[in-house]
């Protein structure tokens, strides 16, 4: 067992590492899992749960909105960077069902970015199979074609 000081200490420590910058459940475990008692790393995590300093489907929406206003990815990247960060699958897949539309116009428009950069070194189908190498589905390479 540990005592409430023990406690204190090593959640403020896991909270400067959230604070600095937003973290998943999992990278929270992978960091601090080792440097203190197991049981004490649950309860600190379950705390900043209840506390709604973690909070993964939060962190989902807010980590995809930051890579539609600044990155050209594929909604398969997407989904690729956010199980790399330790997030649930079924989650993230939840997500992406849920904004369907949004996200679906987000990709073509990004195929549409990689086009116009690409165009002037690269022949169009050279790029059409870049693009699909990198995830975008067929049919929104051919709008940004279009487009």
């Amino acid at each position: 067992m540990y005592t409430i000081e023990e406690f204190d200490k090593q959640k403020t420590k896991v909270l400067k590492y959230i604070l600095y910058k937003k973290r998943t459940e999992q990278e929270i475990r992978k960091k601090f899992s080792g440097t203190m008692e197991e049981n004490m790393l649950e309860d600190i995590i379950h705390y900043l749960k209840e506390a709604q300093y973690i909070n993964d489907h939060e962190f989902i929406e807010k980590t995809i909105h930051n890579f539609m206003a600044l990155k050209n990815l594929s909604i398969k990247e997407i989904q690729y960077k956010l199980i790399a960060k330790g997030l649930s699958k079924n989650e993230i897949e939840d997500y992406l069902y849920e904004n369907k539309e949004e996200l679906e116009q987000y990709e073509t428009k990004s195929a549409e970015n990689i086009l116009y950069k690409k165009s002037v070194s690269m022949e169009q189908e050279e790029i059409k199979q870049y693009l699909l190498k990198k995830g975008y589905k067929l049919e929104n390479i051919n709008k940004a074609i279009e487009g």
